[in-house]
């Protein structure tokens, strides 16, 4: 294990002015008609919850502000701008270089991660996976919080050890090695990862990606995994259901099914790109800085909450950019793309129950139904809130931390 330092050379950010300097912006599509409007795609259902927080209020629409056929030229051009002349990688870096970071290398492959001891004893060592277009950066928000509980609303006994690590072919864990990376192959270097730590027993937690890697550790090993917590797609029906199964189903889940076939029908399109041709998208990604702002901005603008406000009034238009900058400046599009989407496994492939203890929130945005991620889990804790997106640590990180809290001190 060696320690790491991002330090991206000053000629990397020079090229980069020069590109958005140079950028050639397509022109604005008119607005959809009524024979080439797609499907509309139901928006969350609110349902009760005890503990209501404040939403951004939505953005204010221009002309042209037509996302039906993908990101706004005229947005994207305030984006970029922005990006030119105010964005600071510098100061990112340095922000992120705050955080203790290393690198090793396990069964060939370059694995980058964080690795933040709690000042308290016995702290629960807690491994946070992140998601496609996410990146570690996603966790930066609850870090504090899970570490350092007393200093925020917390209590010592609280506490985690916090690992963070990026997905293979992502960010600083690249170049890819090898040619499989199921969730069970990830789940196995984590495994190590957290030995060579020297963590015996721990907790697991993550989203989107993340949601599939958690669970598979504990079904590899559920001697060693304490808990697993997911965010977004665990119970996600991604396969038909009869007239029947539909009839049986709540208001809210009804919800959720007609929002998952919407986006079988409407959004598919990157997954079908990125699963059969990773290459051939990311020559365009990887060359040009406003394709890949663009083709990441659009799935933060349709997985945030609410729908209505623009991406960078949800998350943050600096915390947004240094997301994109991660994949940007370690070319990582393909690889991530490639071990995202591309690999064997398949969405609906069924899985054996671990027997570890499972927690699930699902945010306004999210599509998980409890009954049918029973199935494949041990579901102890299940927690439906009418607001929040898919970006659960960017969007709602206290409520997250929360969660986190009540159910691994459940299970202590």
């Amino acid at each position: 294990i060696s320690p790491f330092t991002i330090t991206i050379a000053q000629a990397e950010l020079d090229d980069l002015q020069h590109r958005l300097e140079q950028t050639r912006f397509a022109a604005q599509l008119p607005a959809a008609t009524a024979t080439s409007t797609p499907v509309p795609i139901p928006r969350p259902t609110a349902t009760p919850t005890p503990t209501p927080s404040p939403t951004p209020a939505p953005a204010p629409q221009t002309p042209n502000d037509d996302w039906q056929f993908g990101v706004p030229t005229n947005y994207l051009e305030e984006l970029a701008t922005y990006w030119r002349t105010h964005y600071d990688w510098r100061a990112a870096e340095r922000e992120l270089n705050q955080y203790p970071q290393f690198t090793t290398v396990i069964d060939g492959q370059n694995i980058h991660f964080l690795h933040i001891r709690s000042a308290e004893t016995g702290a629960t060592p807690l491994l946070l996976t992140h998601g496609w277009p996410g990146s570690f950066v996603e966790f930066l928000g609850v870090v504090p919080p899970l570490t350092d509980p007393v200093r925020h609303r917390g209590q010592a006994s609280e506490a985690f050890d916090v690992v963070i690590p990026s997905i293979p072919g992502f960010g600083f864990s690249s170049p890819v090695s090898g040619n499989d990376w199921s969730t069970a192959r990830i789940a196995t270097t984590w495994l190590e990862l957290m030995t060579r730590l020297g963590y015996d027993r721990f907790g697991v937690q993550g989203g989107d990606l993340g949601a599939s890697i958690s669970p598979e550790v504990a079904r590899l090993a559920p001697d060693r995994v304490i808990g697993v917590h997911v965010n977004g797609s665990l119970g996600m029906p991604v396969w038909a259901l009869s007239d029947d199964e539909k009839l049986s189903l709540t208001e809210l889940e009804r919800d959720r099914v007609a929002r998952v076939e919407a986006f079988m029908q409407n959004e598919f399109g990157y997954i079908a790109i990125q699963s059969t041709r990773p290459q051939t998208i990311a020559a365009a990604l990887v060359d040009s800085p406003v394709g890949q702002l663009a083709w990441i901005v659009d799935k933060f603008r349709e997985w945030t909450y609410p729908h209505e406000a623009l991406p960078d009034t949800v998350i943050g238009r600096d915390r947004l950019l240094t997301n994109v900058m991660i994949y940007w400046l370690t070319r990582t599009a393909s690889s991530a793309a490639w071990v995202g989407y591309a690999q064997p496994a398949s969405w609906g492939e069924p899985k054996v129950a671990s027997g570890v203890p499972t927690a699930a929130i699902m945010f306004a945005h999210d599509v998980g139904i409890r009954r049918y991620a029973e199935r494949e889990n041990t579901i102890v804790r299940w927690s439906d809130v009418d607001h929040g997106g898919h970006f659960a640590a960017l969007e709602q990180p206290a409520l997250l931390v929360d969660d986190l809290r009540a159910f691994f001190g459940s299970l202590r």
